[in-house]
């Protein structure tokens, strides 16, 4: 029995499909992980007993615009271009539960098992909420073989990993340099103050603004930079993981799977405690 004929015969009324809409929202753990470790170091300098002071804007130069210089000779012009980017995807990001998700994607998968793949258009605006989902899809109700689906999503999901992978590198990249910058500027205040020896007075002064390029240079580095690229990779991971249950289903959907079948291989995807239990 084709589509339009299964269609034709069950006139039984189409069941509410809910498409949770990615939403951009704060990452708190992000923002918050700054702001406390930027605090717990000042609430560290407050506390000592010491007149020291930790701003030096030379120190400052030499840590950030080094580490940038230094950062972009790793990459091109475009790729750079993004690099402002890479804050704001790590504490704005956009967010889908997987598990309501999968929830919605074997409802349409019995959808089209009873009704046919031409009623999943009656679900157009929903679709319309995430523009993969739509796209796959609209590639099922137009009768795509699903050994064409495949690849085409497949390789999207590749294309997208691999962008999102360079942006990580690049602080990645930048939180391997802003150490090593502080301690070229270290270097670079020894040999000043190893030229004015002569002036016992100013051997301190001159040796804690050395030193604080290696304080700026692991403060970049370990705090702020390396943490950004472990979360951008984890975004990035969460990304692929709605695209992959999407696409397993737009498979399954064109093949004429069970959905239970479909079930089981969104849950082999999933983490057990996002698992779903749709026909228990």
């Amino acid at each position: 029995m084709n589509d339009t004929a299964q269609a034709e015969k069950d006139t039984t009324p189409l069941p509410v499909i809910k498409i949770q809409r990615p939403d951009t929202k704060i990452d708190l753990a992000t923002l918050l992980g700054l702001i406390f470790a930027f605090g717990f170091i000042a609430g560290a300098i407050m506390i000592g007993q010491s007149n020291a002071n930790f701003f030096n804007i030379p120190s400052l130069m030499i840590v950030l615009l080094g580490s940038m210089a230094a950062t972009a000779t790793s990459y091109s012009g475009e790729e750079l271009a993004r690099a402002s980017n890479i804050m704001r995807q790590s504490i704005f990001r956009r967010i889908q539960d997987p598990q309501n998700l999968s929830v919605a994607l074997v409802d349409m998968a019995v959808v089209a098992k009873k009704k046919g793949v031409l009623a999943l258009s009656s679900y157009e605006t929903e679709l319309q909420k995430d523009e993969f989902l739509s796209k796959a899809m609209q590639m099922v109700i137009d009768g795509y073989d699903p050994t064409e689906i495949e690849p085409l999503l497949v390789n999207e999901i590749e294309v997208l990993a691999e962008r999102h992978k360079r942006s990580s590198s690049i602080a990645r990249r930048a939180s391997e340099v802003a150490p090593a910058m502080g301690l070229i500027g270290t270097l670079v205040g020894l040999v000043q103050m190893l030229a004015d020896l002569e002036n016992p007075d100013a051997i301190g002064p001159a040796m804690a603004v050395a030193l604080l390029t290696t304080f700026y240079g692991a403060i970049l580095g370990t705090i702020v930079m390396a943490p950004l690229a472990v979360k951008l990779e984890k975004n990035s991971a969460d990304e692929t993981l709605i695209k992959s249950l999407i696409t397993i289903t737009a498979t399954s959907i064109a093949r004429q799977d069970n959905p239970r079948r479909l079930e089981m291989q969104l849950n082999s995807e999933l983490q057990p405690s996002q698992r779903i239990r749709y026909f228990d």
